[in-house]
């Protein structure tokens, strides 16, 4: 299968040779890790049957967070813990995205832009559910940061999991929205969020370097209804630890064009993009994140600092028999078949079992008479 790490191999030298007093160390970084990720540059083990003596290798993975085939461990595991995390009650969704007129700010100043959009939209958020009108409580809220579109396009934009209630803050009561089918007005959102982004950008200096335009025009919120939000946990879990792309997208690269597919938004019919080499590797190094960023956020009853209180809500809402969301999404089964465990079953045979039978040392090039294609590890 064609992965973006074949394309990093290829064009990668001569990308970083034309633009490299322009990339960030972690952008230089991610193309370094996700070249060797599975390959003997970062050595592995050696696996053979106990009945037909089959010899498969297995190599390490890079452990990137922008790795688009690594982490699926802990994708899993992460995923495991927000359903833990979650209380028993409905949710929304609440989207937050800057205009265009601050992208280029936020490529300049990444970490101080990402964290104002997070921690503003937030800080909305909470304004208004504070309000008796709308709620007059404290909810849970999950924010993950993204900053792409389906063609990899900079679109910077945090999605919110919302709880639909809250804890009254005398700690004795879960409160549900004032409206049943709704939980906030979204102009009203977009107004205290430009606010408090403009009024932190004037207070890091930047205000000036942002056109006067970005704060005359509507910014763009979205909430809808989303369910007991396990649909939501499963579509942002795909990016906590990876981004932008999968490796199933990329249909064809010839050392000079890459194409890939995605899903029109308004259609929903699939595309096909095509790019230059040089294009597709810059489009996809504008998401790598800056280093120890940190992408998912906690807030609310959510935050680690209100671990009592969501305690408590979840005692409240077990008393109360929150009824069900007619709207739920079932959990879909998951699971990962782990190759690189003690032992397991050889893919040839489907007798015997695979064991360790040696390590494999960090290298360029393994041993002649061990080379053979890396094991398939998902």
């Amino acid at each position: 299968m064609l992965e973006v790490a074949d394309v990093f191999r290829e064009a990668g030298p001569a990308y970083r040779e034309r633009f490299a007093g322009r990339m960030l160390p972690s952008q230089l970084k991610a193309m370094r890790d996700i070249e060797r990720c599975r390959t003997p540059a970062l050595g592995g083990h050696l696996h053979q049957c106990d009945r037909c003596a089959h010899l498969l290798y297995s190599y390490h993975s890079c452990r990137n967070r922008h790795c688009p085939k690594c982490q699926g461990d802990y994708t899993q595991r992460w995923l495991d813990e927000q359903q833990d995390r979650l209380l028993a009650c409905p949710y929304y969704l609440v989207t937050f995205t800057i205009p265009d007129q601050l992208r280029a700010l936020a490529r300049a100043q990444q970490k101080l832009l990402y964290g104002t959009l997070m921690s503003c939209a937030a800080q909305a958020l909470q304004a208004l559910l504070a309000d008796p009108r709308w709620l007059g409580a404290r909810p849970g809220m999950l924010a993950v940061l993204h900053s792409w579109t389906r063609t990899l396009l900079y679109h910077p934009h945090a999605h919110f999991l919302v709880t639909a209630g809250g804890l009254t803050d005398d700690l004795q009561a879960w409160r549900r929205p004032a409206r049943r089918d709704f939980l906030i007005p979204c102009r009203a959102l977009s107004v205290i969020f430009r606010a408090k982004v403009r009024d932190a950008l004037e207070q890091a200096k930047l205000l000036d370097q942002v056109p006067r335009k970005a704060w005359k025009q509507k910014w763009v919120t979205h909430c809808r209804h989303a369910g007991d939000g396990q649909k939501v946990l499963r579509y942002v879990a795909r990016y906590v630890h990876r981004i932008a792309i999968t490796n199933s997208r990329l249909e064809h690269f010839d050392q000079k064009q890459v194409t890939f597919r995605y899903r029109d938004n308004r259609s929903q019919q699939l595309q096909r993009c095509t790019l230059s080499a040089e294009q597709f590797i810059a489009r996809f190094l504008q998401h790598v994140l800056p280093r120890r960023f940190t992408k998912v956020r906690y807030y609310g009853l959510f935050s680690s600092r209100c671990r009592e209180a969501l305690e408590r809500a979840r005692t409240l809402l077990s008393q109360g028999h929150e009824p069900d969301d007619p709207n739920a999404d079932a959990p879909e089964p998951t699971g990962l078949t782990q190759p690189n465990g003690p032992t397991f079953p050889c893919p040839v045979c489907h007798v015997g079992r695979m064991t360790v039978v040696a390590d494999l040392s960090p290298q360029h090039q393994p041993p002649p008479s061990l080379r053979a294609p890396p094991m398939a590890t998902p």
